[in-house]
């Protein structure tokens, strides 16, 4: 397999393609598929989650689906940017989407002699090669806490996680 294919060819929802199992695999209707990038979902300070008054969120404006080494990218990324802006303790986030969605790729032969063995869109299924997230327009994808007075330092932070989705987001400030 060369590379990845474009994030443009598997941003529109389709029907989900999920049903997978673990324990019992022959119950499975999809064979072989890879492990999530991403593995972990909350960072931070964890026990003072609830001490943080300000709370900031990134907002989808699309319907989208979004691979999940694109939400790696967007969790070592704001991860970076926060330790950065807050300092090591001084915050708490969490993405509240999980990539189940099994997204399948029909790879056509090229090159020489490519014609004999190739069957074109004839039991064009695809083989899996990786997961993605599907998300409803307004649907929370990240939430981050915070002491009062870092909107600035948070707004950043969210703005360049935005930049590495494939959808327009929208930033929402809440003080508890």
């Amino acid at each position: 397999m060369g590379g990845l294919r474009p994030a443009r060819c598997y941003r529109k929802i389709e029907r989900p393609n999920t049903r997978t199992s673990k324990r019992k695999p022959r119950r499975s209707y999809v064979k072989g598929v890879p492990y999530p990038k991403i593995t972990k979902f909350v960072m931070g300070n964890k026990e003072k989650r609830d001490e943080f008054q300000l709370r900031g969120s990134l907002m989808s404006k699309q319907a989208v689906q979004i691979r999940h080494n694109a939400l790696e990218a967007v969790r070592i990324g704001l991860n970076k940017a926060l330790e950065k802006g807050l300092g090591k303790d001084m915050y708490y986030f969490r993405l509240h989407i999980y990539p189940h969605h099994v997204m399948r790729e029909n790879p056509l032969a090229t090159g020489a002699g490519a014609d004999r063995f190739q069957t074109g869109m004839r039991q064009a299924f695809g083989k899996p090669i990786g997961l993605a997230a599907q998300v409803k327009v307004g649907q929370k994808l990240i939430e981050v806490r915070t002491v009062k007075g870092k909107e600035a330092e948070v707004k950043k932070a969210l703005k360049q996680a935005a930049n590495r989705l494939p959808t327009t987001c929208r930033i929402l400030f809440e003080h508890a």
